[in-house]
């Protein structure tokens, strides 16, 4: 068993402090956080130690969970590198690109440290359900609308929400981004509160995302298409669709599927639906299972740093795109 503590004791850090107690692989020491009416309050309600230094936290662990505002990844992260610890990081991995190329420049250094990002939709149930599926979209429209909430708002839209569908789109097309067009609008906060992007990679593949965090109604859907199949994932009722022409009907997979002919003009095809099993899964919890094991195991991780680094990077490069943007648009009245 190693010993693993938390950094950041805040809304989404609370739940890994409860996850990380029901893991049995991992032995959770204590946790850390600088403000310290909020540490007092945590350790007396979770039972948990609250250290009070950053340095003495490290001191004692193996790894680290990361779950701090966006803009002390960095910090943290490096210091627990360089101290020799596994670390478990939240997204967006860092503020900058320049924080995230650091990072991988640590770790080409230390390629026995374990790092893993917290990118948690690739384990959410929806996405689970078609893993093991061929899926090479041509075309890919995402919607992730939320109410707005103070929380997150350190960073953009882009880098708080649209973040978690680059990251889910990245490992899918797996090729290179050739152009991105973007827009964005900040309504409530300092920095986007809503945009759009549009992204070709040479493949040939085309994304059409969009983000809000000043929505009315939540959504967090991604579909899919490409030759004879679409696909589509609904990260919040955790659960997805599968519509393919087929040429014939599987009879092995019998109620599982719904199939009516179709007729294209040169043969008869059959439109099959299908519902993915969703696995009972708790998102959060399989990802830091998963951490211990390759830290315990040396099995790889589903989320790297450089997987990070990927979206961090598509996300800085919309955010370039969305400001030139701004900043080209003509005032009417002028």
């Amino acid at each position: 068993m190693r010993k693993i503590g938390l950094f950041g004791a805040g809304h989404l850090g609370k739940i890994h402090l409860k996850l990380l107690n029901e893991i049995e692989e991992w032995d959770l020491v204590g946790f850390f956080d600088p403000n310290p009416e909020v540490a007092a309050a945590v350790a007396e309600k979770f039972g948990i130690a609250a250290f009070e230094s950053a340095e003495s936290l490290l001191a004692q662990v193996d790894a680290v969970d990361i779950v701090t505002p966006t803009l002390s990844h960095f910090d943290i992260a490096k210091a627990a590198l360089t101290a020799g610890k596994h670390v478990f990081i939240e997204k967006p991995l860092s503020h900058t690109l320049a924080e995230g190329q650091a990072l991988l420049e640590i770790q080409a250094e230390h390629p026995e440290l374990v790092i893993q990002v917290g990118h948690v939709e690739r384990f959410n149930p929806a996405f689970l359900s078609v893993e093991d599926r061929e899926i090479q979209p041509r075309f890919i429209e995402g919607h992730r609308l939320a109410p707005y909430n103070p929380r997150g708002t350190d960073v953009s839209v882009v880098l708080d929400l649209m973040i978690h569908d680059l990251d889910i789109v990245l490992s899918l097309v797996r090729s290179p981004i050739k152009e991105i067009n973007a827009s964005g609008v900040s309504v409530i906060s300092d920095t986007p509160d809503i945009a759009n992007a549009r992204i070709e990679f040479v493949n040939g593949c085309v994304a059409n995302l969009t983000a809000s965090r000043i929505s009315i109604k939540q959504m967090r859907r991604l579909r899919f298409f490409q030759k004879n199949n679409y696909l589509a994932l609904d990260f919040l009722k955790k659960e997805s669709e599968v519509f393919s022409l087929e040429e014939e009907v599987d009879p092995s997979k019998g109620d599982s599927q719904m199939a009516m002919p179709l007729e294209t003009g040169k043969e008869t095809k059959f439109l099959v639906f299908e519902k993915p099993e969703s696995r009972g899964v708790n998102a959060i919890k399989m990802e830091l299972e998963e951490f211990a094991r390759s830290v315990q195991q040396g099995e790889p991780v589903k989320v790297s740093l450089q997987d990070g680094y990927n979206a961090l990077e598509a996300a800085h490069m919309i955010l370039a795109r969305i400001d030139k943007n701004a900043a080209e648009t003509i005032d009417p009245r002028a």
